[in-house]
């Protein structure tokens, strides 16, 4: 593969710190690589010694001649008095960019559902993100770097975007670099790895999953080594002490496989434990919400919802933004009157609710970490042990030196970290969390879910983010349509679903054309009698292949399963053989909306 970019012996430092020393790179034609690492350890740095925006002080950065950047900042770059449509094609005249298929798949998968000629100041938080992902993804540019692009997207929309860089460096034609703290994300994208850390960027084959397993393994391995070296000095402090001793068989230190050490490890929680502590704080009522329905005007978020909440029951909601999310839980909260049905909260119930804003900190802003925790006397449970208050947060990344900060200087992720121990502190028994992971990055967010899994009392979360979803919850549930629906295989069958709903709202326009076309094929669309049939007789074609290899599909993800975890070519050739699979499908789907259309006229 050709070298496109790098960096060689780069050194970068800040006043306060040093975020690079020696540190050199280099990523080929084909590469897709995912950045990690703890926040404030360089990672959008990395990035901009690459697109230019960052000098090194010392080294050289490389780029091979030619190659074109495009890259999206965690600060988006959008012009607020302009509309969308020129923020993602500027002035280029509508006949030339509509003319390219691949700008108007883009378009349509980011950016379709919003109004090209809205200005950009009235748009939300996550429209602004897709709008912002559309510009960088529409760009002729050979490397893409990304930085959050997942931040504040929906998980429909995470999806869109793995599927389309999937397909768009499948081929090995440029490459892709991605700081992200999503962990599904960088599983479904990712080839390599690169962990920063300490000044450096510590190379892993694989995507995140791949990369866990050879940390651990190469920290079992500096544990060994420096259990030998620490052997080797006690021999010598011994010999120096004593004299010569008798030498003795050298102890063995048995290599453990990481599927030896991940069995060996205890289940994430136990969860008949946390349900018999949740029942004696709680009793046996939580919540019911019984036959709820909810609209604003002419919209309706909520269609005769039933969901029946129990202590110590832990539940994900997914939804699109703006699907009636919100609203439910503000109705299960007591917050908010459903218009029709009811809600019975148990009389023990205490709610604590974790959201997007750190609203909760304002009055704490002036005060000192330190202050703050000598506020609350109550001890926390991890594991059967008590911790302080100051334990818990260490628990949760927190030094010394933070503890003599002031809230306001505190970081996003920080900020986000006191939130969660100040809530826990307080004693819920229903802890309701709306994206808790935003602004955390992975080690954080695992610290996090680690400290959820000692939590006795019931959980609602709402997040796009897969990983922590299917790690802290034990059920998910879906609002699609207003209607609240279980989704026993979690995100995969939401999206599923969600799919099912396209693909019936389509066919039924489809067989409304087809019916009008039927009376009159000539008069609406134009189309000879002969030349309807023929293109009906297309269409069934492209849906019996269609169904052909949504069959071949389903069964190479089974035989996905059997494959050994460990045997990463063989999972590399199973899932380039399931990319290739929906690939078809996705082309497929393409000529049938294709020959749909014709029939259209």
């Amino acid at each position: 593969m050709a070298f496109l970019f790098g960096c060689e012996n780069v050194h970068l430092e800040y006043p306060t710190k040093v975020i690079f020393e020696s540190l050199s790179l280099g990523v080929d034609d084909g590469d897709c690589v995912g950045v990690v690492g703890r926040n404030g350890d360089g990672k959008s740095s990395l990035l901009g010694l690459f697109d230019g925006t960052v000098e090194p002080d010392d080294g050289r950065v490389l780029r091979t001649g030619g190659v074109r950047f495009a890259s999206l900042r965690q600060a988006d770059e959008l012009d607020d008095a302009k509309s969308i449509g020129w923020n993602v094609v500027g002035d280029t005249p509508e006949y030339e960019w509509a003319s390219d298929a691949r700008i108007r798949d883009i378009i349509d998968g980011m950016i379709g559902d919003l109004d090209w000629n809205a200005k950009v100041g009235t748009l939300s938080g996550g429209q602004r993100r897709r709008v912002d992902l559309a510009r960088v993804l529409i760009a002729d540019a050979d490397v893409l770097l990304l930085d959050e692009p997942t931040n504040h997207l929906d998980v429909v929309a995470i999806n869109w975007l793995a599927k389309h860089l999937k397909k768009r460096f499948s081929r090995g034609a440029g490459a892709l670099v991605v700081v992200t703290h999503d962990r599904w994300f960088l599983d479904e994208v990712c080839l390599r790895m690169w962990e920063v850390h300490d000044g450096i960027a510590e190379p892993f084959e694989g995507g995140y999953s791949a990369y866990i397993l050879q940390r651990v393994e190469r920290q079992r391995q500096a544990e060994v080594a420096e259990q030998k070296r620490q052997n080797l000095i006690r021999r010598e402090l011994a010999f120096l002490s004593r004299g010569a001793r008798a030498r003795s068989s050298k102890p063995r230190f048995h290599v453990e496989t990481a599927r030896a050490l991940i069995a060996e490890e205890p289940p994430l929680r136990n969860t008949t434990e946390l349900k018999r502590a949740a029942i004696s704080r709680l009793g046996k009522k939580c919540v019911d919400v019984i036959d709820a329905s909810f609209s604003y005007g002419q919209n309706k978020v909520l269609d005769d919802v039933t969901w029946m909440i129990g202590p110590g029951d832990r539940y994900g909601l997914l939804g699109a933004n703006g699907a009636g999310k919100s609203t439910l839980l503000d109705i299960v909260q007591g917050k908010l009157r459903p218009q029709t049905g009811r809600v019975k909260i148990g009389k023990t119930v205490k709610f604590a609710f974790l959201s997007q804003k750190l609203e909760e900190l304002e009055k704490l802003k002036g005060d000192r970490v330190r202050e703050v925790l000598s506020r609350y006397n109550a001890r926390y449970m991890i594991d059967g042990k008590e911790v302080s208050p100051a334990q818990l947060l260490e628990q949760l990344g927190f030094t010394n030196a933070h503890l003599n900060m002031p809230v306001e200087t505190l970081s996003g992720g920080q900020k986000r970290r006191l939130q969660l121990m100040l809530i826990l502190l307080d004693s819920p028994n229903v802890l309701i969390l709306d994206e808790p992971s935003n602004d955390l990055d992975t080690d954080m967010t695992v610290a996090m879910e680690n400290l959820l899994d000692t939590w006795p009392g019931t959980l609602i979360v709402v997040s796009h983010d897969r990983y922590l979803m299917e790690r802290v919850t034990d059920d998910q549930f879906a609002l699609i349509d207003g209607k609240l629906t279980h989704c026993p295989r979690g995100v995969d069958e939401y999206l599923e679903l969600l799919e099912e709903d396209r693909r019936a709202q389509l066919n039924k326009t489809t067989s409304a054309s087809k019916q009008g076309s039927a009376a009159q094929p000539q008069a609406q669309s134009g189309l000879s009698a002969a030349e309807v049939r023929e293109l009906k007789k297309q269409a069934r074609s492209i849906e019996n292949k269609m169904k052909t290899q949504e069959k071949k599909l389903a069964q190479a993800k089974e035989d996905l399963l059997k494959v050994d975890p460990y045997d990463y070519q063989a999972l590399g050739e199973a899932q380039a053989g399931i990319h290739e699979l929906e690939q078809r499908i996705e082309s497929l789907e393409e000529e049938w909306l294709l020959v749909a259309e014709q029939m259209e006229g």
